[in-house]
């Protein structure tokens, strides 16, 4: 998948990396150096403030934005954490309590200690944001009914009679900010109003408006200079990069070994294509590369590639709601003709896998959910035969070698993809061209930005879009994808509803019953199953999505990171959980090293 829009032209390399004063920093880092990298999720915004919060804001998640714990990725096991913030936490076990022991020499780069108030602050400002365990409606599945401070480095968090199995995980993934720089965005009262907004009625309803109302105000919030808890702190900023020095006040600092860090600003995927093939970046997170380029990163000295499970898939979705992908004879048909290996080849060579078949759920974990079950599933290998069975089955017919809708119209399949993201074009490219070699008029169509992509999809303005799925490990976050929002599905005020198709954003527009079986409460029910639960409901909707294919599995991700020898080591092994981790929590881990000594 393609990061950002690949623009930039060479010479804006040469702007973003001359930035920081090069020289500079390396000569007042001293003797651990300086680490240089890039932060995947975002390009750097110079006039962003320093918040965590403000999705541009100028923080680095595992530098000097601080989560209680950090998500060690497991195939299966959502709540495994290695420790952040929060040395220890203990749960019930059905997570109605979460009781978190914070660091003991826990401390904010002014040197305050960070305590239990910092935590409530927190997850106070949260709650202004919505979503997750934090959320204004009470009834939500998984939603906190109350925040206790226990001491000053205990917190106990109790959840709702909605009980949700996400419940820890989403606590622990709290990002933690100071209360002596942050709490005074929360009003006086704000807690009496938290409790009154769980209630009913129009004074809970007020209350409810009174809080998500200051999301714009928390996000907006510019702090004068940065208070970290994290192994960093952010020391400046400009349009070419962030640089961050070391925080003597960090807990563990005695483990963090580079005495600064650099974190190079991209406009698209080329600029760090070149940061790799010049070996300017210690290392680089997931981007989507080029067989050719590739090839060039490789023989960069230093240069080295580190693979691992990537819970993401890339697949064709089906509109149900517009014809003829409302026939399932249809959807099979597609799925009997596209050759996904070649798709895969051209399109993600280095980080994806061609998926073995449709089942919801990345390749890497399937086995593990569904066993022997796996086996029992149509591969849906590349037979053109069966699509020919599969299209007079949905009462296609073929005029003059072109295949044509039921009544004799023309039929003409239109794959859209955001333009920005160049494996999706490649791959969508790559599947019309098999589906025009066998008589069915295809083309890619292209969305300007993803946003817009995204605003279009939700819109139900396409018969056929591509669409990220298998986001693991939480099984419900894997079949939300296809059986959630984008399905119909929602959860309001605790309580499972389905839209129409068209409506609230159901684009799929997907039955909300086939064969019996109701996909949406199944996988809502994922939120509260036991783990034997689980694995018979995820083998009840793997089968069902591998039988009705709302959408056609075309390749799982490989989490392929880039790192360089050079200067540092004690890079995470091959398939370690820890790849998906920023390197600021590699360096949390102690895992980084001086190279050479």
């Amino acid at each position: 998948m393609k990061r950002l829009a690949a623009t930039a032209a060479l010479a804006a390399v040469a702007t973003a990396t001359a930035a920081c004063g090069t020289s500079e920093t390396a000569a007042s880092a001293g003797p651990g150096g300086v680490y240089t990298t890039i932060d995947g999720s975002k390009q750097i915004d110079a006039t962003a403030p320093i918040n965590p919060f403000n999705p541009q804001g100028s923080t680095f998640a595992g530098y000097d934005a601080m989560a209680l714990a950090w998500p060690k990725n497991d195939l299966m096991d959502p709540n495994l954490f290695y420790p952040g913030l929060a040395r220890s936490w203990t749960a019930t076990p059905d997570q109605g309590e979460v009781v978190v022991h914070l660091q003991p020499n826990a401390r904010w780069s002014d040197g305050r200690p960070v305590t239990s108030a910092d935590i409530r602050t927190s997850i106070g400002l949260a709650y202004t944001q919505g979503g997750s365990a934090y959320t204004v409606n009470a009834g939500a599945a998984g939603a906190a009914a109350d925040i206790k401070v226990v001491d000053a480095k205990t917190v106990k968090i109790v959840q709702g009679k909605n009980r949700s199995n996400a419940f820890l995980r989403n606590v622990l993934s709290t990002v933690v900010v100071p209360d002596h720089v942050f709490g005074p965005l929360l009003p006086a009262g704000f807690w009496a109003t938290l409790t009154a907004a769980r209630g009913t009625g129009p004074a809970a309803e007020k209350a409810k408006t009174e809080i998500t109302g200051l999301s714009q105000k928390v996000i907006t919030f510019s702090p004068p200079e940065d208070v970290s808890a994290g192994p960093f702190v952010l020391e400046r900023v400009n349009p070419g990069a962030a640089l961050l020095r070391k925080n003597a006040y960090f807990y563990d600092a005695a483990r963090i070994v580079p005495g600064k860090v650099k974190v190079l600003n991209y406009t698209g995927n080329e600029q760090i294509w070149n940061y790799l093939v010049s070996g300017k970046l210690d290392s680089a997170p997931f981007t989507a590369v080029p067989a050719a380029v590739m090839k060039k990163i490789k023989q960069t000295p230093g240069n080295a590639i580190r693979k691992g499970y990537s819970p993401v898939a890339a697949s064709m979705a089906f509109n149900q709601a517009r014809k003829p992908y409302d026939n399932v004879h249809v959807r099979r048909a597609l799925a009997y003709l596209i050759d996904r290996a070649q798709v895969t080849k051209i399109a993600s060579p280095e980080a994806g896998t061609p998926s073995v078949t449709t089942t919801g759920i990345h390749g890497s974990s399937a086995q593990a959910w569904l066993g022997a079950g796996l086996g029992a599933l149509d591969q849906y290998k590349v037979d053109p035969a069966k699509a020919d069975q599969e299209l007079r089955a949905a009462g296609m017919v073929k005029k003059g070698g072109q295949w044509a809708m039921p009544d004799g119209s023309p039929w003409k399949v239109q794959i859209h993809v955001p333009a920005s993201f160049s494996d999706w074009v490649a791959a969508a490219k790559s599947v019309t061209s098999q589906l025009n070699d066998h008589g069915i008029d295809s083309s890619v169509v292209t969305s300007a930005d993803y946003i817009l992509y995204l605003d279009e999809l939700a819109g139900g303005k396409f018969d056929i879009g591509f669409w990220l799925m298998a986001l693991g490990p939480s099984p419900y976050n894997i079949f939300q994808r296809v059986y959630g929002p984008a399905n119909g599905w929602s959860l309001l005020a605790g309580r499972l509803n389905h839209a129409a198709p068209g409506k609230d954003g159901n684009w799929m527009g997907g039955p909300e019953t086939v064969g019996g079986v109701n996909p949406g409460e199944l996988t809502n029910r994922l939120n509260l199953a036991t783990p034997e639960e689980q694995k018979r409901i995820v083998g009840t909707l793997a089968k069902l999505t591998n039988e009705q294919l709302p959408v056609i599995q075309i390749y799982d991700y490989v989490n392929t990171q880039f790192v360089n020898t050079t200067r540092y080591t004690g890079w995470p092994a091959a398939g370690s959980e820890a790849l998906r981790l920023p390197a600021g929590v590699w360096m949390q881990l102690g895992m980084i090293k001086k190279s050479g000594v």
